[in-house]
């Protein structure tokens, strides 16, 4: 057993004395602890002109004017961040508020342990921040790095210290001091509520038993941050899933939004845990991290995301004003928190402080306008979002509820839950909610566009002309190869009774798909309505062009042509290749593609075809044709094919098998004898 006696300090007569304020501990097999009768001071100790060590480290130093404090509670408290019973508050609640920096425990035991005894000391359960321990004013031990004149000091882990079976420079009858130098960083009362020094009563005891007792809170801290790493992987797997959506469909730009999201707070949650269960990664740099750059850029990326989730394109500076409020951000929280140390001074830093909450709260307006304007622009669909948006509030805004509710969570099995953790799996569920329901509609819209776009096929090959077709003393072939399910070639071939005449008319739309398609849709029908009125190529190309002038990204090259019945033909060309007459390419001018300007001049050529000749028309998709090693199929291919009088599907298919880019079209009239 463990008996412990305090005694009243008297007046001291000196700076070095024979102390009288001695607690006694009988070392027995449990474990006593020290929660009474500190003295305590803040500042930090002038040195030893001779030893260089700190004179208050010193078993005879006077400390009888410092204040007497207890670190034992004065009713059952749970620690809020770790969970441990007999939390006591900091000094910054015990007369010095706002104080950081340096300060000093001392307490003088004497220790009554049979010879031999193997004796330990435990540092508190919880501290701000660092500190080293001195044992009648020899360095024993310390938690944090003080080799500098600005500490690097942890997230805190339960210590223990081996102590020497004899006191080091001790009194002849073993009385032992204590003595603590304590570092708290500026940043820490910012963050932590009841900030100051220690926390709770120190344990003083047989090694085994202490070491024991800390082992328990060692696995007890784990416990504590166990939600940690499931959060952490919570978030990799909606990463995952963000981009599997996005596979399906790919022109939702909100898929890459929430990756990024969930990416930064999965790397977030690792940097915590690194930071909260090892000695790798010290306050200062984990605090830049996650306060100065994860934290906004994790902020500024989620009001992105659902600026983007409503689609929303107006106001146009809201994008600029999130970046901005982001940057301003981890500005004032690097300098308000005083994060590197002398950067900026206690009053500048409480200016940026002052920033970081006009910024967070300037988050919180424009998250609400975005699901205001969303509501407005989507009706259901924003009021279905509506409390994701609400929980990302909560989460993102943890730290300003948890000061304010002086709450920070519960204990469920042994594992600390905090409201954050809630709102976070909560959010998960109502975005993952939010995902399927988007994945369904987006999957329907798909379909539908594919179910029009097959029909716009069908339409095209409906007013396509037969591959092969006779007419008086003509053979014309044809050949079509889109290279998607709609293409942007045409071409037309129409006869006239009346002088037996043949209107041919061949193109390429600039752009593929629909979009294409539907240009295309429109030229046919245009071609067909004016050939009835005017055959005449150029008067047919001068009203495409004015039908086309004035539409947005619709523009075409365009050939038209007719052969009289005695084989005398007229052309007229709009940006389109030359035909090949019997494997030459023909001598024309060359003019602006249709819909570039309204006066627009095309260039007229006439000349004759005698039987047997062959006349092809060839669209830029065989000529543009590449391979793997990004070679073109090219003009002298083309010629040597058509000298060799191949048939226009051997042509197609020589193309497209070295290397379709875009739409084939081939049209070959070859005239009878």
């Amino acid at each position: 057993m463990l008996s412990l006696v305090v005694r009243i300090p008297t007046v001291a007569q000196s700076s070095l004395h024979a102390p009288n304020d001695v607690t006694h501990i009988t070392v027995g097999q449990s474990v006593s602890l020290l929660g009474g009768a500190w003295k305590f001071t803040i500042g930090d100790s002038p040195l030893d002109p001779v030893t260089k060590k700190p004179l208050w480290a010193n078993s005879l130093f006077d400390d009888s004017e410092w204040e007497t404090i207890s670190l034992t509670p004065a009713r059952p408290t749970l620690d809020p961040f770790f969970g441990y019973p007999d939390y006591v508050p900091g000094w910054t609640v015990n007369g010095h508020p706002g104080y950081s920096g340096y300060a000093w425990y001392r307490i003088r035991v004497k220790i009554d342990a049979p010879t031999g005894t193997r004796l330990a000391l435990t540092g508190p359960d919880t501290v701000d921040d660092g500190f080293q321990v001195f044992d009648n004013g020899t360095l024993i031990g310390s938690f944090g790095d003080f080799s500098s004149s600005h500490p690097t000091v942890y997230s805190y882990q339960p210590t223990i210290f081996q102590l020497p079976s004899a006191a080091p420079n001790g009194l002849a009858d073993g009385t032992r001091t204590f003595a603590f130098r304590v570092w708290m960083a500026p940043f820490t009362p910012l963050m932590v509520p009841n900030a100051g020094g220690f926390h709770g009563p120190l344990r003083l005891g047989e090694a085994d038993a202490v070491a024991k007792l800390h082992q328990l809170h060692r696995l007890n801290l784990i416990r504590l941050f166990a939600e940690e790493p499931a959060e952490a992987l919570l978030c990799f797997l909606f990463v995952l899933l963000a981009i599997g959506f996005s596979v399906f469909d790919r022109s939702d730009k909100v898929y890459s939004w929430i990756a990024v999201g969930y990416l930064l707070l999965g790397a977030l949650r690792v940097v915590e845990i690194i930071y909260s269960v090892n000695q790798i990664v010290g306050s200062s740099t984990a605090n830049i991290l996650m306060d100065a750059v994860l934290t906004p850029v994790i902020l500024g990326v989620w009001v992105m995301m659902w600026l983007v989730w409503f689609r929303l394109e107006r106001p146009v500076w809201l994008p600029g004003a999130i970046g901005a409020l982001t940057l301003l951000f981890m500005v004032g929280d690097l300098i308000g928190e005083e994060l590197i140390f002398g950067l900026s001074s206690h009053r500048v830093a409480a200016a940026f402080l002052l920033l970081t909450v006009v910024v967070r709260l300037g988050f919180l307006a424009l998250l609400f306008l975005v699901v205001i304007l969303g509501v407005r622009k989507q009706g259901r669909e924003g009021w279905i979002a509506l409390p994701a948006v609400l929980l990302l509030g909560l989460v993102r805004f943890q730290r300003e509820l948890v000061l304010l509710t002086r709450f920070d969570g519960w204990e469920i099995f042994g594992v600390g839950v905090t409201p954050a953790v809630v709102a976070d799996l909560l959010l998960a569920l109502a975005l993952f909610l939010l995902l399927l329901r988007r994945l369904f509609f987006s999957l329907r819209l798909q379909r539908e566009q594919a179910r029009d776009i097959q029909q716009a096929a069908e339409v095209q090959q409906v007013i396509l002309p037969e591959s092969r077709t006779m007419y008086p003393g003509l053979l014309i072939e044809t050949e079509y190869r889109a290279a998607r399910l709609v293409g942007g070639d045409f071409f037309q071939i129409i006869p006239h009774a009346s002088n037996g005449s043949i209107l041919i008319v061949a193109g390429d739309v600039t752009g593929k798909g629909l979009q294409a398609g539907m240009t295309v849709a429109l030229l046919v029908g245009a071609i067909r309505s004016t050939a009835e009125l005017n055959a005449d190529p150029l008067f047919l190309l001068e009203a495409l062009n004015r039908r086309l002038v004035g539409r947005n990204s619709s523009q075409a090259t365009c050939l038209a042509l007719s052969i009289a019945a005695d084989g005398n033909v007229t052309l007229a060309n709009a940006g389109h290749l030359p035909p090949y007459l019997n494997g030459l390419s023909l001598e024309m001018e060359g003019a602006l593609p249709l819909g570039m300007i309204e006066a627009s001049e095309f260039s007229v050529t006439r000349f004759h075809i005698a039987p047997s000749d062959r006349l092809v028309i060839i669209s830029d998709g065989i000529i543009e044709a590449t391979d793997k090693n990004g070679q073109l199929f090219g003009f002298d291919r083309v010629s040597q094919l058509l000298r060799a009088n191949v048939a226009v599907k051997v042509l197609a298919d020589a193309a497209e098998h070295f290397g379709q880019e875009d739409d084939i079209s081939l049209v070959a009239v070859t005239r009878l004898a």
